[in-house]
């Protein structure tokens, strides 16, 4: 195993949790109390803020902020300038504001310039199409694209559509491209 890399440029405050092998790249802010596990990369100008959760093998891609309350669990995909909130009701001017967490399953991938609304959790797997506006839960395996989101398919845990629509396939499909159940790698 090797240290994390983190670029000259970036910013990682005293109380982050680095892991092994992470790359952390041209002006990124990490904030203190952020946990990054091993293996991940933070693209160019990405922000962690305080106690946002990452877990191992995660890819973040340019110009995504995940802000206090996201949970990323391993193995996630978030697209270049990623939306994710935290606050249902906001305000400036408002003193009580209140963090409304937001989870991404094991697997899961999130488009390019997809917006997830705080409190609408993203199952293992699912993949939110590039653009998407997630505005109501997402559940595990299933494709959501549009604004809002809807979904019209569901994903192999390669990220292969094995089906169309809302009627989840029968557990005994085979992916046609990585030749394994749709679900096999669930936990």
């Amino acid at each position: 195993m090797t240290r994390a890399f983190v670029h000259e440029t970036a910013i990682v405050e005293e109380g982050v949790s680095l892991g092994d092998d992470t790359r952390v790249w041209h002006h990124c802010h990490l904030r203190h109390g952020a946990v990054i596990g091993p293996h991940c990369t933070l693209g160019k100008n990405v922000f962690i803020d305080v106690g946002v959760r990452v877990g191992s093998r995660v890819k973040v891609q340019n110009n995504v902020s995940l802000y206090a309350g996201v949970t990323l669990h391993d193995d996630v995909f978030v697209g270049p300038s990623a939306v994710f909130t935290n606050d249902l009701l906001p305000r400036a001017h408002s003193k009580n504001w209140s963090v409304v967490p937001t989870v991404v399953g094991r697997g899961a991938s999130i488009g390019a310039n997809a917006t997830v609304v705080c409190g609408r959790d993203i199952g293992p797997y699912a993949m939110v199409g590039a653009g998407s506006v997630v505005t109501r839960p997402v559940g595990a395996h299933a494709l959501v694209v549009g604004n809002p989101a809807r979904q019209i398919g569901w994903v192999c845990h390669c990220g292969q559509i094995v089906a169309r629509g809302s009627d989840a396939p029968a557990p005994t499909t085979m992916c046609a491209v990585c030749g394994e159940p749709w679900w096999a790698n669930d936990e």
